[in-house]
This record gives C-alpha cells, structure tokens and sequence, in this order.
C-alpha cells in the first residue's frame, strides 16, 4: 500500500527512486501496511477542548469505477484483501457498527468479533472487547435466533420507531443478546435521533457500512461527518445500486479530501464534511 495524499517528499518521488527510510508504506512501490499504521490513519478525531468526545460518523463502502456498491447483491465481489483490511481496522476503530436491516440480511450479518490485534488499544481507548452492531429498521422483518441478535459477544441493538409493530418489538427484546432503541415517533428511525441515542450510551465513534438506503437517509439528514470509499478497478455495468440512494438533496454536500492511499489499482479515500 502507498499513500498519494496527502503528498510528501516520498510520494511525489519518480518510480526507482526514494527520499529516505519509507515511512508507513509511503515510497513508490508501497508494501502492506501493519494495522497500527492502519489505525494511524483512519484515526477518529480527539476529544475537545474540555474532554468531552462528540459523536462522529463515518461510513465505510465501496464502489466500482462506473458507480456500482454491489455485484449480484453484495459487496464482496467488488472487494480486495486490502479493502478488507481497511474494513477490519475501521471496525476495531469504533465503538458501534450501523447498519440497515437490508443488509444485516443480504450480506449474512453475524457479531464483530474481538481482535487481539486492536485488545489493548481498544482497553486504552476506554472502549469495549468489540464494537456494537446497530440494525436501523422500521418493520423489525428480522431473524432473532441469529447469532446477531442471540449470542453477541457485546449486545446488538436494534433502533426501530415508536410506532414500530408491537409483536416485533417484543420479538426483539426476547433475544438474548438485543436491546432495542426507540430512535423515531413514526414506524421509522430520526437519524439524528440516533445518532444522538448512540451517543448517550457512550457511543461517540460511528460507523457506518450501509446500505445504500441507509446512507442515503444519513446523507438526506446531514449527519455524515465522513466517508471512506474505496474505489475498485472494475466495471460491472448493469443496474447495481449506488452507494447511497433515496431522495435527492436540495444542495448537494461537499466534503473535502483528507487522504488516499492505493493498493493493486484500488483506491482507499477518506473524505470528510467541509
């Protein structure tokens, strides 16, 4: 893996060349980074001023060259090693996992899992052996003998409206491992809301990996505060979803390039909110 931006010294240097001993894979030829580089640099931003973290959410995805999020579905197709090595580290990075219940059922959506790798900074971090997944759904059209929702290592919560069917609610809650949020009056999730409802459980660090519905909704409320999206090398055509759908927003967000990095023709960029 090399960095192309920012631009330093090694990046900007002609292929066959260097300016020195490579820092974090930065010469022309890169290698893979270790996940504490990893973790580097897709650090979350630090507390403020009088130590209080605010919630800051990021989502995670990944779009071919000619804009499609998905191949026959899923993800996975249009993915990479290193692209999965991003995944994993943004995972152990934060503290609860987004995500819609379409996706918890097209991509087989089980518990994050501990990671030895990410054990001690995690504990430093104040954080949790794992981060929370977070199902967002109106109709609670969900599976909760899952291991998901039935034997997480940290609970899974499921944010759903006020007016979400009762049977279903108590469906939830009978899981082992759930604890529903109330994140809206209506049937469906405020996203601010929850994201606010996130935060008061101690939940600063969000991620988001999907899907597009969802992230659409996020983008509509403008509560995104960055996006990491890898570019992959490929061309699928077809009708495959874009990374976010829904409704069109009056002024479209504009959002700033903070870093880039490639690997084997995939590029890994980090944008965030202007």
């Amino acid at each position: 893996m090399r960095r192309l931006f920012p631009v330093t010294d090694e990046t900007a240097a002609p292929a066959g060349e260097t300016t020195g001993t490579s820092r974090a894979g930065e010469g022309p030829e890169g290698r893979e980074w270790s996940l504490a580089e990893l973790a580097a640099a897709y650090a979350y931003p630090g507390p403020g001023p009088g130590g209080d973290r605010q919630p800051w959410l990021r989502a995670n995805m990944v779009s071919t060259l000619d804009g499609a999020a998905q191949h026959e579905g899923r993800s996975q197709p249009i993915s990479s090693p290193a692209d999965m090595r991003v995944f994993g580290t943004l995972r152990a990075l934060a503290d609860v996992v987004l995500v819609g219940a379409e996706t918890v059922r097209l991509e087989g959506y089980r518990p994050a899992r501990a990671r030895a790798e990410f054990a001690a900074a995690r504990e430093a971090a104040g954080q949790g052996p794992a981060p929370a997944v977070a199902v967002v759904s109106a109709g609670l059209d969900l599976d909760f003998s899952l291991p998901l929702f039935a034997t997480p290592l940290v609970d899974t919560l499921v944010l759903t409206g006020a007016a979400a069917p009762p049977d279903r609610i108590a469906a939830a809650e009978a899981a082992a491992g759930t604890r529903v949020v109330i994140a809206g009056d209506g049937t469906g999730v405020d996203p601010a809301r929850a994201v606010r409802a996130l935060a008061e459980r101690g939940h600063t660090r969000l991620l988001t990996e999907g899907g597009p519905r969802l992230l659409g909704q996020l983008v509509a409320a403008g509560v995104l505060d960055e996006l990491c999206l890898t570019v992959a090398p490929m061309l699928v055509a077809g009708d495959a979803q874009r990374i976010a759908g829904g409704p069109s927003v009056t002024l479209p967000s504009r959002f700033t390039l903070k870093s880039m990095l490639e690997e084997d023709g995939f590029l890994f960029t980090r944008y965030a909110r202007s």
